[in-house]
């Protein structure tokens, strides 16, 4: 559990942000991601404050716009949503380019829009940052329960062992001759499912007593020094703060 532990997410670096502890960004998304979320749909002019924050951070840390358009096809089913509102939603209907549609609907495409959208890139901005498994010590380090933290520990660090396995198997399929192709192949689908979870249920019992005895009491040793001054956290509320004063002026204004 000490050897790192990269992921597609994380984009290595030497900046301001990935210096920073892992649980000072914890926070500073979770706020930013609260204030974002309570600013008025109406207030279009603090969105655009939002972007320009996060395209602040984004360049601080190296992290070029390539990166991140990539990695926001997550957000596909936020946007087939949000478009389809206007065209199901009641009530007042508006003329669009000759099409009728809810006024109200465009009203709520527009906030789950923006707001998704500004939450999706917080979020790939912190996973692009830190390291999966730093991120974890600093739930760790913010007091979430340590069942959950040690679970996510050994989910991440077994995971691609699982996939190594599955692909074994499915190597193995194909060696016989075996391509699923339509629903008659779903029996050995399910046996090979079935045949994956023994295996892994047999494997976590060997990794488990093989840590037993090695003195395992239920927390893994923290090696890293995560430790957090007040200039550190002062620094990861730059985001949440000036995102803060944008949504208190909106409210304001509103």
């Amino acid at each position: 559990m000490g050897a790192g532990h990269t992921h597609q997410l994380y984009r290595p670096g030497d900046t301001v942000i990935h210096r920073l502890p892992p649980q000072c960004k914890l926070v500073a998304v979770a706020a930013f991601a609260v204030v974002v979320v309570a600013t008025p749909r109406e207030a279009f002019w603090a969105f655009g404050v939002y972007v320009l924050l996060l395209a602040a951070v984004a360049a601080t840390a190296r992290v070029p716009a390539r990166f991140l358009l990539r990695r926001m096809v997550i957000e596909v089913p936020f946007v087939i949503f949000a478009v389809a509102l206007p065209i199901i939603g009641l009530g007042e209907r508006v003329e669009v380019l000759g099409l009728s549609l809810s006024a109200e609907g465009l009203w709520a495409a527009w906030n789950i829009l923006a707001k998704a959208t500004l939450g999706v890139v917080a979020s790939i901005l912190l996973a692009a940052t830190t390291e999966p498994r730093t991120m974890l010590l600093g739930a760790q380090r913010l007091r979430l329960p340590q069942t959950l933290v040690q679970i996510a520990m050994f989910m991440l660090r077994y995971m691609d062992v699982i996939l190594d396995e599955m692909r074994r198997m499915r190597v193995a399929r194909e060696s016989r001759g075996f391509v699923a192709r339509d629903v008659r192949h779903l029996p050995v689908l399910a046996k090979s499912a079935g045949a994956l979870f023994i295996r892994s249920y047999e494997r976590g019992e060997r990794v488990h007593l093989a840590m037993l005895s090695r003195g395992y009491t239920g927390s893994m040793p923290v090696i890293d020094d995560l430790r957090a001054s007040a200039r550190t956290w002062a620094t990861a509320a730059l985001l949440p703060m000036a995102a803060l004063a944008t949504a208190v002026l909106s409210w304001s204004l509103s």
